[in-house]
């Protein structure tokens, strides 16, 4: 009986795994990919940097999610690669994080290289869960 509890726990991490990994696609590549085609620069970066803002808390619940299923399912490497990966996709939030006040006079802010930077921490953490999903899959 436990063993069969443990192969659903395993299961079920793998699909929160899938989850995440599809919807930071779509955050990271298909939609900037889509806003930068029809909208104008400064609009695109925009929608890009509040996208991966907004969407970040949420990747990384579903890899908490995925971390403890696969902890469960006695996937100790993958439960803990997870952890990293929801980590991770934290960091990428805290980063993005809006400016509070004014800059002092002559330091100004670099809102593309913000943009840039998320961008390649969500996909970098993508790779991390993605790592994560083939270890569970093996039930390592």
């Amino acid at each position: 009986m436990f063993q069969n509890l443990q192969s659903l726990f395993n299961n079920l991490g793998l699909i929160t795994c899938a989850l995440a990994i599809g919807a930071s696609w779509v955050a990271s590549i298909v939609s900037p990919n889509c806003s930068f085609d029809k909208l104008t620069g400064a609009r695109a970066d925009g929608h890009v940097r509040e996208l991966i803002h907004r969407t970040s808390p949420q990747l990384g619940f579903l890899m908490a999610v995925s971390g403890g299923l696969f902890l469960l399912g006695g996937s100790w490497i993958a439960g803990i690669i997870s952890f990293v990966a929801a980590f991770g996709f934290y960091a990428t939030r805290m980063m993005l994080a809006p400016k509070e006040g004014k800059n002092k006079p002559g330091v100004k802010t670099r809102r593309k290289e913000q943009r840039g930077t998320s961008v390649s921490l969500s996909l970098i953490f993508t790779g991390t869960a993605v790592i994560a999903a083939i270890l569970g899959l093996f039930g390592l």
